[in-house]
């Protein structure tokens, strides 16, 4: 007989909420949906998400994160079951959950089209093992 489980929630922490949170967040969304929900957000926020990282998820995968995504602070999102901060470098910030895990991504910001598909790269191999994880019931 299956158990019917609810999907955790993912947050997808950052400090400024332009970057590494709204690819993780958009790629989660396209990847990971059926398994878990995905959010991004953090202590400050951003006019907009960064215009590198939105260009290249649209070229890559077809996803437009200005209309779907916005920069969110973490009053802004539900509770998590799971919070993944991206490495912030700084005072990554704190959410409770019942699961944690540090990323330690850097911040392809400023940088060029190589830096971002490689991050972009790395976002994708761990949502693709977080995934995993959470269907195998390993956290």
């Amino acid at each position: 007989m299956n158990k019917i489980r609810k999907k955790p929630k993912v947050a997808f922490i950052c400090v400024h909420n332009s970057c590494r949170s709204q690819i993780a967040e958009a790629l989660s969304k396209h990847l990971a949906a059926d398994v878990f929900e995905s959010y991004s957000a953090g202590t400050e926020t951003k006019p907009q998400i960064n215009p590198d990282a939105v260009r290249l998820i649209r070229q890559l995968y077809g996803i437009d994160m200005n209309k779907t995504q916005r920069s969110k602070l973490l009053t802004e999102i539900p509770p998590a079951d799971i919070v993944i901060t991206m490495g912030c470098n700084v005072q990554c910030p704190f959410l409770p959950c019942k699961h944690r895990e540090d990323w330690g991504i850097d911040d392809p910001t400023g940088k060029g089209n190589e830096e971002f598909i490689a991050v972009i790269q790395i976002i994708v191999q761990r949502i693709e093992e977080l995934k995993a994880r959470i269907k195998a019931d390993s956290l």
